[in-house]
């Protein structure tokens, strides 16, 4: 019976019941159309084009600039200003009363009940003039003007009143400013001496906002190589289990096969080729599985490196027996990790730039010193009288700003201001602890993902054994398919174990230096 079995079993040649797919373990070369991209080139890509990244770049740049602004405010500054102004109305000196007096001045004076007394007393004067020349020399008047006048008021009353008439329009005329349109312009130079502390404690807040940028790119920069190397490493693992359904496939093809020769020559029930079918479904499910699972993953690393979606692109771990992952003993340091984690220097630069608004606020309470200087013209201008023309002024002075009362303002929003620095520093005080948990979950993750592959590889070499052991049975009628089954299982499970072992070794490394804040893209 034994002979007649082994003779349906093999057929007209012999069964190659087992051909592990890791026995080819050279590297094939990209077909045509296709990209070899190691993990090296993926990481660069990924940095090269990824989109936030880009936003922190320029943000960096932002600050920079910032912080090149906030220098200036040490240094003097100058400022030009001009205007043009029209009104409706000009100035007047004078009141239209007062115009109308001084206009009619002769008029005025012709008419006064006095003017005729004054006369005759001028002209009694003149005829003393011998007499009282000592007297009028001693007052001030000479009698070349008391001749003067004696000749005015000799005059008719009429030329007299249109002489006075005549000035006191010039009066009137050089009171006459003319202020609807008036130009003026100022170029002022400002120096701060004492801001209170204002300008220092900004020019603080820009040194650190530009930290903060560089932390920030640094934080996206190891976020970027931590997404790449899953999206990498998930293609070689699908990769390989891709390979291991399809082994899995041919093995229970081949089981199908023979299990219905076996029937046809009656050493086998109808329900052990329907226990075989309906193993043959699952293997082709997981299959279909894998595949579907393998084209969005290298979907994921093209859109991740910046490729397009649909470019083939091939690795080099997804050929050969093992995805090459070499247990490496965990090295915790969690002083690296408080040293180096961009998440925690950033809520640092937070903190210390809560504390420099506290100190821009309390300059409020602060006196301001400033010296100023600058050139001022205008027109009309009234340096020489009133005139229409451009004339200016040199000027310097000192401005001094003192805070006397602002109900407590400045003091409420220092207190609020102080409060949210003791929140920051409370947030950065949990990030540490939190760190320094995650640093030592790590390592320990790190050192169980290399037990288990170790367990994985015993396993997979008695899953090798067991089912080499399970088909010699088969092949002798000592072992039921049911049994060879069980044994292709047990196969499947085990070398599915052994890459998924060997992809966390891969992925425990990465998250460790994550946590270490050391993930750069030569590593």
């Amino acid at each position: 019976m034994f002979s007649n079995l082994r003779s349906i079993v093999k057929g007209r040649g012999e069964v190659k019941w087992f051909l592990p797919f890791y026995l080819f373990t050279f590297l094939p070369l990209p077909i045509a159309g296709q990209r070899l991209l190691s993990l090296d080139s993926c990481r660069a890509m990924a940095l090269r084009n990824n989109k936030q990244l880009s936003v922190s770049k320029v943000k960096q740049d932002i600050a920079a600039n910032l912080r090149r602004s906030a220098r200036t405010k040490y240094l003097p500054h100058v400022s030009a200003l001009g205007t043009y102004m029209h009104t409706s109305e000009p100035v007047q000196l004078l009141s239209n009363g007062q115009q109308t007096t001084l206009s009619n001045l002769g008029t005025g004076l012709v008419n006064s009940p006095d003017f005729q007394q004054g006369v005759g007393a001028v002209q009694e004067m003149m005829g003393g003039l011998g007499k009282a020349a000592t007297a009028l020399s001693m007052l001030g008047i000479s009698t070349d003007q008391l001749q003067a006048l004696s000749g005015m008021l000799q005059q008719s009353p009429e030329k007299i009143e249109g002489t006075l008439n005549a000035f006191g329009q010039k009066i009137v005329d050089a009171f006459d400013t003319d202020t609807r349109n008036v130009w003026a312009g100022t170029i002022m130079l400002t120096q701060p001496v004492f801001m209170g502390g204002s300008i220092v404690a900004l020019n603080r807040m820009a040194d650190i906002n530009e930290q903060m940028a560089r932390n920030s790119i640094d934080a996206k920069e190891q976020a970027t190589i931590y997404a790449t190397d899953k999206a990498y490493w998930q293609v070689v693992s699908l990769r390989h289990k891709q390979r291991l359904a399809q082994a899995y496939l041919d093995l229970v093809k081949q089981l199908d096969d023979n299990v219905n020769k076996m029937i046809e020559e009656g050493v086998a029930t109808r329900s052990d080729g329907l226990s075989v079918d309906v193993k043959l479904n699952e293997a082709e499910m997981t299959l279909t599985k894998v595949n579907d699972g393998l084209v969005l993953s290298r979907m994921l690393l093209c859109q991740t490196i910046g490729l397009p979606v649909n470019e083939q692109i091939i690795l080099p771990e997804e050929e050969g027996e093992n995805v090459a992952a070499v247990a490496l003993a965990p090295q915790l340091d969690v002083a690296q990790a408080m040293a180096n984690r961009p998440e925690l220097k950033q809520l640092e630069n937070m903190t210390a730039m809560s504390h420099q608004v506290t100190n821009i606020l309390k300059a409020g309470n602060l006196p301001m010193v400033a010296l100023t200087g600058g050139y001022a013209v205008s027109n009309p201008n009234v340096l020489n009288g009133f005139q229409k023309n451009f004339r200016g002024f040199w000027n310097v002075g000192v401005m001094v700003r003192v805070p006397i009362w602002n109900w407590g303002d400045v003091m409420y929003k220092v207190r609020a201001s102080k409060g949210a620095t003791t929140i920051l520093k409370l947030e950065l005080a949990e990030a540490r602890e939190k760190i320094e948990l995650q640093a030592t979950q790590t390592a320990y993750q790190m050192d169980e993902a290399n037990k288990r592959l170790t367990l994985a590889e015993t396993s997979v070499k008695r899953a090798d054994e067991n089912l080499r052991t399970a088909n010699l049975g088969f092949a002798e009628g000592v072992i039921t398919p049911t049994t060879v089954m069980e044994a292709q299982t047990a196969w499947l499970q085990a070398k599915s174990q052994k890459i998924d072992a060997e992809i966390d070794v891969r992925l425990s490394q990465v998250n460790m230096k994550k946590a270490l804040g050391a993930l750069r893209a030569n590593d």
